[in-house]
């Protein structure tokens, strides 16, 4: 199922680098079942810090933070950051942790709700109170992740989709950016994308 939210821009055009698309779709019963099972995802989505909960053992862990990095126990908002700890070697600035930015979220119903669908991408930044302002992240800041929970009748899909995904080689370490490039050979390899199914399978488990 291709992703309403592209002619809203959500998702970027794929210009260089790698992309990549992971989704997940469950036909429920009824419409009062999709109703009910899109508004548990839409939630699921949004609540960044039980990602890991959803997703398994071997998932990242995701938390949510301010737009001046201090922790928060609530649903993401723009301008949040997303404080990420994946399994492996250190962050690019020899910090433990990568980063990402809140940069949108859209959501949408249309009558009678017959279909509706949020969305929430997010773009690498530098840490806070990082100085230089070096991105911490194993990306580019050309990259951007789109996170969608749609629903259409009866059908319920969620996806995740990468777009300019290329690595960040300007941490003034040789080890920080041996590490990025090595992280990004590993999701050009399908690593991240066994990361994505796990979430897209957790945001609809009934």
């Amino acid at each position: 199922m291709n992703p309403v939210l592209s002619s809203h821009e959500l998702v970027p055009t794929q210009q260089q680098g790698g992309q990549s698309n992971t989704t997940h779709t469950v036909k429920t019963e009824s419409q009062k079942e999709a109703r009910a099972l899109y508004q548990s995802a839409k939630t699921r989505l949004l609540d960044v810090n039980h990602w890991k909960d959803i997703s398994g053992r071997q998932s990242a862990v995701f938390t949510l933070n301010d737009s001046h990095g201090h922790f928060v126990r609530r649903l993401a908002r723009e301008g949040d950051l997303i404080r990420i700890s994946i399994p492996g070697p250190d962050a690019a600035d020899g910090q433990e942790y990568d980063w990402v930015k809140v940069e949108r979220i859209f959501e949408t119903t249309t009558h009678r709700n017959s279909s509706a669908y949020t969305g929430m991408r997010v773009r690498p930044v530098k840490a806070p109170e990082k100085m230089p302002a070096e991105v911490s992240h194993f990306f580019k800041n050309t990259a951007t992740s789109s996170f969608i929970v749609e629903k259409r009748g009866k059908i319920v899909s969620a996806g995740v989709y990468g777009r300019n995904e290329q690595p960040n080689t300007t941490p003034r370490s040789f080890l920080g950016a041996l590490r990025n490039v090595v992280v990004w050979l590993g999701a050009l390899l399908g690593l991240s994308k066994v990361q994505w199914k796990s979430l897209v399978r957790g945001l609809l488990r009934e």
